[in-house]
């Protein structure tokens, strides 16, 4: 990364801001970030990418930029910046300080935190396929329940759990249960009634019910089999 002049200078501009023939100024004007052109050339002609995070601001400020149908003398003009640090930016040729981003962002009239959006895009996931997902042993395992959890994210305490609940001719037993948190239930196939402390609800394909976990909550009576229902639960 490469920082010309100090990025909250008012807006005047040097031969060198301008770009006239500057090794490594990047290109100026509204068709440098649509070239695909974010770095400099070093001594020996070779492109230097910039950060990741330049890249991020030059595309944010890029798209709400063009997206108001200002100019690049426009939001210099509502900046305080010259027309040619708008391009250095854009460019992702430098960095911003602090001021540049809240200046960018009032005169784009949005959020600061908008300007970063899509910078730290390295997050957790899982991706079930149909039909599968790691079983799980709980208490009514052994009377014929089956729990597939559909996905979990490591190290967080938030995060929710789904789980797929199926109940057979063989699910002779409901045990209750009870949890931190809230839960979630969708019924998918068959009928059941399902009691939530001293409530009762007759639920079939396509009813939902949201619960506290603190209470105890479990299948009451099987009505039509099988069933087959998601609960998400969430501490």
């Amino acid at each position: 990364m490469t920082n010309h002049a100090p990025d909250d200078a008012p807006a005047t501009e040097s031969p060198a801001d301008a770009g006239d023939g500057v090794p490594g100024a990047g290109v100026a004007g509204d068709s440098a970030l649509g070239a695909g052109v974010a770095g400099k050339l070093d001594v020996a002609g070779r492109l230097e990418v910039a950060g990741k995070l330049e890249q991020v601001i030059a595309a944010q400020v890029r798209h709400y930029r063009t997206a108001g149908g200002l100019s690049s003398a426009e939001l210099a003009a509502r900046t305080g910046l010259s027309k040619a640090m708008i391009s250095r930016i854009e460019t992702a040729t430098t960095s911003c300080s602090l001021t540049t981003l809240q200046r960018l962002a009032d005169g784009l009239k949005i959020p600061v935190t908008a300007l970063f959006r899509g910078a730290d895009t390295d997050r957790d996931a899982t991706f079930t396929k149909s039909g599968q997902g790691s079983l799980t042993v709980r208490s009514g395992t052994q009377h014929g329940h089956e729990y597939r959890v559909l996905g979990t994210l490591k190290g967080r305490t938030d995060a929710l759990e789904p789980t797929l609940v199926t109940l057979t001719d063989a699910s002779d037993v409901f045990p209750l249960f009870q949890h931190p948190g809230t839960e979630f239930i969708y019924m998918l196939t068959g009928k059941m009634i399902y009691g939530h402390g001293a409530y009762e609800y007759a639920m079939e394909a396509g009813d939902s019910l949201l619960l506290d976990g603190e209470g105890p909550h479990g299948p009451l009576e099987l009505l039509d089999l099988p069933i087959r229902f998601l609960a998400v639960s969430a501490k």
